[in-house]
C-alpha cells in the first residue's frame, strides 16, 4: 500500500475510532457528574484513544513485517532445471546463459559443466567476455578461463559447479539449489558431465 495512502487511512481510523469512544463516553455519563468524574471520564477516554491508536499502529507494523518476511521465490532459481539439446553449445563455443537459472553451461572435451554465475570472491555476477573468451568479474577483476577456473584477481578458487544430468534426448537437467552447489579449488576433469551428444 502506498505510504500516504496507509497514513491517511491510519489517520482517518483513529479519528473515527476516538469519535465512536467518545460518543459512547457521552451516552453513558450522566447529566449529574461531578467535576472529578467528568476528568475520571476524560483520563479514562484518552487512554483508551491512545492504547487504541497504539494497537492500530503496531498491527499495521505486524502486517508489514509479515508481508516483508514472507518468502517472494522469483524465477526458477533453486530447483531443478532442464535445458533441451538445441541450447548446449559445441566444444569451446560461446556458453549458454541460463537467465531464471543463474548458470553458464560450457562444453570442453571432458563434457559439459553448469557454471554457477556469482564470482567467489563477494558474489558479484561474472560475465562471459566474448572478446577475451574469459568469464571477467567486472566488480573486483577476477578472472576465470571457460571450464571456471581461476586465472587472476581476488577469488581464490574456481567458479563453483552446479550438479548436471545429461538425459537420452541431450538435454541436460540443472541442479540449481544453492545446497547443491560444488566447490572446487580449481578444476579438474572429473567435474564434467561426459556429454557424448555432437
Amino acid at each position: 500500500m502506498n505510504p500516504l495512502l496507509r497514513t491517511v487511512v491510519g489517520l482517518g481510523t483513529g479519528w473515527v475510532a476516538s469519535q465512536g469512544v467518545a460518543a459512547v463516553a457521552h451516552l453513558q455519563s450522566g447529566h449529574g457528574q461531578t467535576l472529578a468524574k467528568k476528568l475520571h471520564s476524560r483520563r479514562s477516554f484518552t487512554r483508551n484513544a491512545a492504547l487504541g491508536a497504539t494497537g492500530i499502529v503496531l498491527a499495521q507494523a505486524g502486517v508489514a513485517f509479515g508481508l516483508l518476511m514472507w518468502p517472494n521465490k522469483t524465477g526458477a532459481f533453486g530447483g531443478e532445471l532442464t535445458v533441451g539439446a538445441d541450447s548446449i553449445p559445441e566444444v569451446g563455443a560461446t556458453p549458454f546463459r541460463h537467465q531464471e537459472g543463474k548458470f553458464y553451461i560450457v562444453r570442453t572435451e571432458d563434457g559439459i559443466e553448469a557454471l554457477y554465475w556469482k564470482c567467489v570472491h563477494l558474489g558479484c555476477t561474472v560475465p562471459w567476455i566474448e572478446g577475451d573468451e574469459l568469464f571477467i568479474c567486472p566488480c573486483h577483476g577476477s578472472v576465470y578461463e571457460y571450464n571456471g577456473s581461476r586465472i587472476a584477481g581476488p577469488a581464490t578458487r574456481a567458479m563453483d559447479l552446479m550438479p548436471t544430468e545429461v538425459g537420452e534426448d541431450g538435454s541436460v537437467t540443472v541442479n540449481t539449489s544453492p545446497s547443491a552447489l560444488i566447490q572446487r579449488p580449481e578444476y579438474s576433469p572429473d567435474h564434467a558431465t561426459p556429454y557424448p551428444f555432437s
